[in-house]
Formats: C-alpha cells, structure tokens, sequence
C-alpha cells in the first residue's frame, strides 16, 4: 500500500495529547512496518520535529499551517468562495489511502479513501468550555469528519460510542485503537536519581501528583476543595504537587489555592521537561485525576507503568483505561474525591496492590500494537 500522513495540522507545542499521540505513532509504525510506502504531508519548519529512519518513509511539503501566508490564503479563499485550495493537491496524491491523525479530515470532500483518528468531543458536552469561535470550528468539521471517513480510529471505547451516539456513524466502521505509553516511564531503581529531583524541586513532603494542563475539565478546583476537607477532617498532612502547561483557568487555579489558604499544601510545578515525568510518578505516593472529560488519559497509563497508584474519575475513558488497577471516584462530588484519595493515601497494602496491577496492565498499551493495529485500519479502508 500506499500511504499518506496528514500531518498540515501539526503543530508543535501547541496539540496536547494530539501531539504525544501522532509523535509516537509515527515513530512506532517505521519501527513496524517495512512493508507500505508512507509519504508525511508536513509543513517545512516542521519536518525536522518528525525524524524519518525508515527507507519506505519520505516527506512531501505541504505548506498550509497555521500561521502560514497559505493558510491564511486557503482560508481566504475558502470563507469567500467555498473553495478548498488544498483538496486537489490531496486529490492529486498517488496513494491507495490517507490517514488524517487530529480529529478531522483536511480538508473535507475528496476522493482518496481515508482513515481519521478522532480523539474527543468534549464540545458536545461541555460547550460552556468554549469560546464561540472554536465551536463553530468544531460544529463544521467534526462531525462532517466523522462521517464523511472511510474509518474512523476511535482512541477509547468511551469515544467509539459517543460517535456512535452523538454523529449516529455506523460502529461497524470504527476501529478502537489504544495509545501506549513511552518506555522511559518504568519503575525507576535510581534512588540517587529520584532524591536528586526531589531536591531540585523541593519536593520535601510525601506528596500527591496531578500532571494535567489548567484547563477547565480538568477539574482543579474540585481537587483543591476536596484537599481542604482532607485537611480539616482528616489530618492530611501531605502534599499535592501539580504540573502542567498554564492554560486559560491558570490564574483560577492559582486564586483558589490563595482563597482556600493552601498555599503551604499546593506546589506548582507548571511546565516539566518530559524526562522528568517518570521520576516525578515515581516519587509520589499516589496519582490523583479528577478530570471530568478524556478522550483516553495518558498520564493514567504513565503512572501505572511506573507503578504509581492510582485515584481516578469514574467517567468517560479512565474506568476503561485503569481497569482494576486503580480507585475511582465521582468527579463532581468533593466529599467522595476525599474519601477516595484519603481511602488510597492511608493504605499501604492497597498502594502496593494497585501499583502491581498497574504496572501488569500497563503492558497492555504499546505503541507497537498501536501501530500493527493502525496498519489493519488502513488495510480496510483501501479494500485490501
């Protein structure tokens, strides 16, 4: 087969889990696939972000990224006249299939058979979460996306069926394709390592990690309520130690660790270099993910392979991805977040329990799979 990588939209920094995601599958399928002949559709100024060490793998410029002067000319012309300046360069393309990797085709109505990867609509359930702007987005691409696909990759069980659900697409057409989770998270046996971070972030107290960017579902507010009422009823006497890019309720979060006088209990790591992340879930004693909305939840594979236990929301995607290795909770019920977290905080046995558990369920996420599992999708969707 012939295939092609829509990657116009990639942007670098600035795609959360999109990113993470299309990164390591491109990587995983030139580990894999020594078979098909890929062509990445990249912007110049990116293409050094995606290396190629695979002979069957070659780039092709398509310069139409944000803030490009052709994409703002293809949107120019499109909000004028209707017309897509990028769908016969894609038409013109010699392949037998396109995959597209963030959630919508780029761009829509052509004629190459096509696979989509769609990671979430979180905007058909808490639009309050958006501007104006960026549902309108959604609401003209999404769902024609999804059905105007050949097949559609769907990241979680929890996203096939609100596909289903939501855009009514046939479940016959899609695929569920798990993430899986860079081999640097492991069980790390550097205790010089681990207390060398430790200092370096002052990290003095037993503590409890939240790694999740300051957006509004990922529910910091109900977490620092919740450690309140651990303080004042419980006796907690740890620490909740939080990292993550600052995003639109940064301040918010900020203000309400001021408001609930926790500004003793609460450190604020922010952004952290990515080969920090494995001794930061190894340092803590727990992992706590309030979330109220993912589409899979990669810090919950993360943790489980470096055998941190796990507290997590009972919606959406995380029962599915934590299975039985970690304690889960209402998201929208403080009281309940406290008992949990006070449930797994205070009990040894079932920390290590659930650290085990984690750690053999982790073993079920590979990028090698992922791909192999990618690779079948494309096969279907080119008739072979």
């Amino acid at each position: 087969m012939k295939i092609a990588l829509n990657a116009t939209a990639f942007l670098p920094g600035q795609m959360g889990g999109m990113e993470t995601y299309f990164r390591n599958l491109f990587q995983a399928l030139q580990d894999v696939d020594k078979n098909n002949d890929y062509a990445l559709l990249c912007d110049t100024n990116y293409m050094k972000e995606l290396p190629i060490f695979n002979l069957n793998f070659k780039t092709v410029a398509c310069n139409y990224t944000k803030p490009s002067c052709m994409w703002f000319l293809r949107s120019v012309i499109r909000h004028t006249t209707g017309i897509d300046i990028l769908r016969p360069i894609i038409n013109r393309l010699r392949v037998d299939v396109i995959h597209h990797p963030f959630s919508f085709l780029n761009p829509l109505h052509y004629t190459i058979p096509s696979v989509l990867t769609f990671h979430d609509m979180q905007h058909e359930f808490f639009p309050e979460y958006f501007s104006s702007y960026e549902m309108k987005v959604r609401g003209e691409f999404y769902r024609p996306s999804a059905e105007q696909a050949t097949r559609i990759i769907a990241i979680s069980e929890h996203v096939k069926m609100c596909l289903v659900k939501k855009y009514e697409i046939v479940p016959d057409k899609i695929d569920v394709v798990y993430f899986g989770y860079d081999p640097r998270h492991r069980i790390v046996e550097d205790l010089e390592a681990k207390e060398n971070l430790r200092l370096r972030y002052g990290l003095h107290k037993p503590f409890m990690y939240y790694p999740a960017a300051t957006w509004p579902h990922k529910n910091h507010k109900r977490l620092l309520a919740a450690l309140k009422l651990m303080k004042e009823e419980h006796r907690f006497d740890g620490q909740l130690v939080l990292s993550g890019i600052a995003m639109q309720k940064n301040n918010k979060v900020l203000e309400k660790i001021k408001q609930l006088g926790l500004h003793d209990d609460v450190t604020v790591l922010g952004y952290v270099p990515y080969d920090d992340l494995p001794y930061l879930y190894n340092l803590a004693r727990m992992m706590v993910f309030p979330s109220l909305f993912e589409g899979f939840g990669f810090p919950l594979i993360e943790a489980m392979a470096c055998g941190c236990p796990i507290a997590c929301s009972n919606v959406t995607s995380l029962p599915e991805v934590v299975g039985d290795a970690g304690v889960t909770f209402d998201p929208d019920c403080v009281e309940e977040i406290t008992q949990k977290v006070m449930l797994l905080w205070n009990d040894d046995a079932l920390r290590k329990r659930l650290a085990i558990r984690g750690v053999e369920r982790a073993t079920l996420f590979t990028w090698d799979k992922s791909a192999h599992q990618t690779i079948e999708t494309y096969k279907k969707a080119a008739g072979n």
